[in-house]
């Protein structure tokens, strides 16, 4: 992955254009800290990108960051309570793609993601890693689905949450290699990743700011990455489509902060200027992308439209998973 990718001069280009119409109103401030929401407990993706960005924001914004984990319900936990939120620009939430696209595919949820919360703009796209225990015996993907399909139900995955990309990864694997396994949800990437070392799940297709050291120290093996190519930071590893043959497999990853309903504009211009500042300062940059998060930037409107898009490309495909309840 290069620093500079064409998602991040899109970002900049689009945020010159937002920045000059929001210039056009009062420039809004901060009165006292910011809660950031996470939907999960410490140690996950999600987690670890919020407290990489909230530095920069912090300088930026003149206030302090307070990262508050609110962990339950696949991320909708911290959703509902920014939704509810006084639309003051001092709660917001890093949603993810499970709370703000899949779920609302999968459940029937009461609130919608796309006008009961409003979009400040994208932070990253996340790299996920199907991983394994070292003692499983498993030395490519294509083993695992052959074990997996002759013992149906037998081999476990564990995932982020319910709607979660780990869950995507796992269900739509099933789906399109013909094999049936047992899905484990958890609170959150930290509590995974402890259980994938100690064996109590089979695999897991986790972020990789989660399991790069340990598959570093030994202590994990990676098999395959779930997207459209291999990545730098594993070269040697096949996509999930090299591996078992899956043409076309590739699953998204990605987290944004939204804001409660009804939010000012001014508001909204001012945070998300300073959203794309932060993903645009070079040791930000770094630190993201040492846990394989790559900075992807965008204007609110981009944003929604960007949710609205990926809504209409899951729902099918999650129907014919026999993953979606709707």
């Amino acid at each position: 992955m290069s620093m500079l990718t064409r998602r991040h001069i899109a970002g900049l280009a689009g945020a010159a254009i937002f920045g000059r119409a929001a210039q056009a109103q009062p420039r809004w401030s901060p009165s006292r800290s910011i809660r950031i929401l996470v939907g999960a407990v410490p140690g996950g993706g999600n987690d670890t990108t919020t407290r990489i960005l909230a530095p920069k924001l912090q300088a930026l914004l003149g206030q302090p960051i307070v990262v508050e984990n609110r962990p339950g319900g696949a991320g909708n936990i911290a959703a509902e309570a920014t939704i509810n939120a006084p639309p003051d620009g001092h709660t917001l939430v890093m949603g993810t793609i499970a709370s703000l696209v899949m779920n609302p595919i999968m459940t029937r949820l009461t609130s919608d993601m796309t006008t009961d919360l409003t979009p400040i703009g994208r932070s990253v796209e996340v790299l996920n890693v199907v991983v394994v225990p070292p003692d499983r015996p498993w030395r490519d993907l294509r083993s695992l689905i052959d074990a997996a399909r002759a013992r149906p139900d037998a081999l476990a995955y564990g995932s982020s949450g319910i709607g979660s990309g780990g869950h995507l990864a796992g269900a739509l694997l099933d789906h399109r290699a013909g094999i049936r396994t047992v899905h484990v949800p958890y609170r959150g990437g930290g509590q995974l990743i402890s259980d994938i070392i100690s064996g109590k799940v089979d695999y897991s297709a986790a972020t990789a700011a989660t399991v790069l050291p340990h598959i570093e120290a030994g202590r994990l093996r990676a098999l395959a990455v779930p997207a459209a190519q291999r990545t730098a930071m594993l070269p040697e590893v096949p996509t999930v489509a090299e591996a078992a043959d899956l043409p076309g497999y590739a699953i998204p990853n990605w987290y944004a902060v939204m804001g409660p309903r009804a939010l000012p504009e001014p508001i909204i211009a001012r945070l998300s200027e300073a959203l794309t500042e932060a993903l645009h300062d070079p040791g930000t940059v770094t630190s993201l992308m040492r846990h394989g998060l790559e900075p992807s930037p965008s204007t609110p409107a981009e944003l929604l439209r960007f949710m609205r898009e990926e809504t209409a490309r899951w729902t099918p495909i999650l129907r014919e998973a026999g993953a979606s309840g709707n």
